[in-house]
């Protein structure tokens, strides 16, 4: 680590680890309990606050959020894991959920494990505090039976871990964070007592830039870092009631340019520019509660029109519109589980919607395999541009 680079101490200092093996590391300063936010801060700040209060109203005036929770989840969960690598499409996600998948690949672990961590998380915010040891549950479910599973999941590290291109040695890395004993451990205890002020100086949302942003720098745990300081995000907003449900997903905002992430996070350690990196997170926020609101309000539009055309239906057809917006896979044996019917009545349910183009069926396996049917307009509103 090239600590001529470092050049501003505000937020914390290059620190040389004593004898025969010694390296240079990062140790980062308290997290501030008194930030004067600038006028681009200021700005970005209030429009982050007014798209994020939008969503946060539709969330609880929607008549069916948890419909929508399911597909934004895998969105975030996808999007969170791409950064990090994984190689996965949205369909292919939605499939193996679908048709319940008892060893899906590797890369599609990786995002349902991110979903059911978050799931665990919030499960157990009821009866414990988001917390370091509420973190390293979660983080036990991240990494079992992923790449990354040797690494201690569930556990802080107890050895010395650092961020650079593969191969590079420690000497080489780009960035080193604070050794695990004593300096991570007692950052730790900081960000944790951070994170329970409430009654703090600081709005929400910039609590949730400064503590992504110091989980990302203390980088606690060998592997997972990345996936779980985001899902910290989402996390704290709902525990303190500022989202009814996980509808923000902030992870595409950063994999659309992974590289301006993970500079604006380097600026603050390097050059103290935590100005610049809230500016970029809030206007991240703005973007993505923006985004979300409009594609729920599409999806929204689309189920009521899937209704309407159902209405006095008297075939199973109706029971699978719900189903289909939680997820817009369908397999044989799916709607056979979701119906409990046989499966010829559940391919006479897939053939009614394919008729009125709700659903498009997918060979998959080859000649005579079995078929997977997606619906196009759902899909369409997840993954195409926002209107």
């Amino acid at each position: 680590m090239d600590r001529s680079i470092y050049v501003d101490e505000t937020f914390g200092a290059v620190e040389r680890v004593p004898g025969p093996y010694s390296y240079d590391h990062y140790v980062p300063r308290p997290l501030p309990r008194r930030l004067d936010l600038d006028g681009a801060t200021a700005r970005a700040l209030s429009d982050a606050d007014r798209a994020l209060g939008r969503l946060a109203g539709a969330g609880r005036l929607l008549p069916n959020p948890h419909l929508l929770v399911n597909l934004y989840l895998y969105t975030e969960a996808l999007a969170s894991s791409q950064i990090e690598g994984t190689q996965a499409s949205l369909s292919e996600v939605l499939e193996a959920a679908a048709e319940d998948t008892e060893s899906p690949s590797v890369d599609i672990r990786e995002v349902q494990n991110y979903i059911a961590a978050f799931e665990h998380a919030r499960s157990r915010l009821g009866d414990l505090a988001l917390s370091r040891r509420l973190l390293k549950e979660a983080h036990h479910r991240l990494l079992t039976n992923v790449r990354g599973e040797e690494k201690t999941p569930g556990e802080f590290r107890s050895s010395q871990n650092w961020i650079g291109p593969p191969g590079r040695t420690l000497a080489e890395a780009t960035f080193v964070p604070p050794r695990h004993e004593p300096e991570m451990i007692d950052a730790l205890r900081d960000w944790e007592a951070f994170l329970h002020e409430r009654d703090g100086e600081h709005p929400p949302l910039i609590v949730c830039g400064l503590i992504h942003y110091q989980f990302e720098t203390i980088h606690p745990f060998l592997d997972g870092n990345g996936r779980l300081g985001r899902l910290i995000i989402i996390l704290y907003l709902i525990d303190i009631g500022e989202l009814p449900e996980p509808l923000l997903y902030l992870s595409p905002y950063f994999e659309r340019d992974r590289d301006a992430y993970y500079s604006h996070l380097q600026a603050v350690r390097e050059r103290g520019e935590m100005q610049e990196w809230l500016q970029y997170f809030l206007h991240g926020v703005a973007v993505q509660a923006r985004d979300a609101l409009d594609r729920a309000e599409r999806l929204t539009d689309l189920q009521s029109r899937y209704r309407v055309a159902l209405a006095g239906d008297r075939s199973n057809a109706p029971h699978l519109i719900d189903p289909l917006f939680a997820n817009p896979v369908m397999t044989t044996q799916r709607v056979m589980r979701l119906l409990g019917v046989t499966n010829a009545g559940a391919n006479n349910v897939l053939r009614r919607l394919e008729r009125r183009g709700w659903l498009k069926p997918v060979h998959v396996g080859g000649r005579g395999g079995r078929i997977t049917w997606i619906a196009d307009e759902i899909m369409t509103v997840l993954t195409g541009p926002s209107s």
